[in-house]
């Protein structure tokens, strides 16, 4: 019975983490989601590389996902996406990530992902939903200042993926993760009718409330090669 309680108060705390799409959550979303970027590239020797960075067509950061589980596991989260145009980065696109796992794990963590996203894997964003690791080929991402002596990252991977949990920042195995727009999210920031197509390849322009994201996604080169 105690078991069954503790299940049902970590499916609880999942259920009002994965829930609300009002223009307050997702522009907290885009904050947060700002805010974790900057907080991962400023630490010293552990940020993403100068040239991942470098090659990355999209960037698509997950703050604070979800990870519960007993037994059965379970991942939970609400990100947010940009990608490289001729003008810069794009307006945000939202997604939902959800994913499973199976093992012996008991409690609840929150956990920033980020995505680093290289020319080949753009078309998997804009899909309608895909699954890591199925759909598109995915990898853990290497850490620290440079990236130049691990050269595989360059070559079929899509999608690059790193984790902090617990204030340490690492590449993460994200496959089996299911990511699908998140059109409630989209319609609360940009009205009706705005696809993500249209967003990612910067059609529409970016909103005053997307700013702080944005601007954590272009300081993010200068922090990777900034004096630690």
């Amino acid at each position: 019975m105690k078991k069954l309680m503790t299940f049902a108060a970590i499916l609880g705390m999942t259920s009002i983490a994965w829930a609300g799409t009002t223009l307050e959550n997702v522009q907290d979303r885009l904050d947060n989601a700002g805010r974790t970027l900057h907080e991962i590239m400023a630490a010293p020797d552990k940020g993403i590389p100068e040239e991942v960075l470098e090659h990355a067509k999209c960037i698509a950061v997950v703050p604070h996902m979800l990870k519960a589980g007993f037994v059965f596991g379970a991942e939970n989260g609400k990100g947010v996406a940009t990608c490289r145009t001729a003008a810069g980065w794009s307006a945000p696109a939202f997604f939902d990530i959800t994913g499973g796992s199976w093992g012996l794990q008991i409690g609840v963590e929150g956990v920033d992902l980020v995505l680093i996203i290289q020319d080949h894997g753009m078309n998997r964003l804009l899909s309608s939903k895909f699954e890591i690791g199925a759909d598109a080929s995915a990898a853990a991402g290497p850490v620290g200042r440079h990236a130049t002596a691990d050269t595989d990252w360059k070559l079929d991977t899509e999608i690059l993926t790193y984790s902090r949990a617990k204030g340490l920042f690492a590449g993460i195995s994200l496959a089996g993760s299911a990511i699908r727009h998140d059109s409630d999210a989209t319609e609360a920031i940009y009205g009706s009718n705005v696809s993500t197509h249209a967003l990612l390849h910067g059609e529409i322009p970016a909103p005053v409330s997307t700013r702080a994201f944005l601007d954590a996604v272009r300081d993010a080169k200068a922090q990777s090669i900034a004096p630690r």
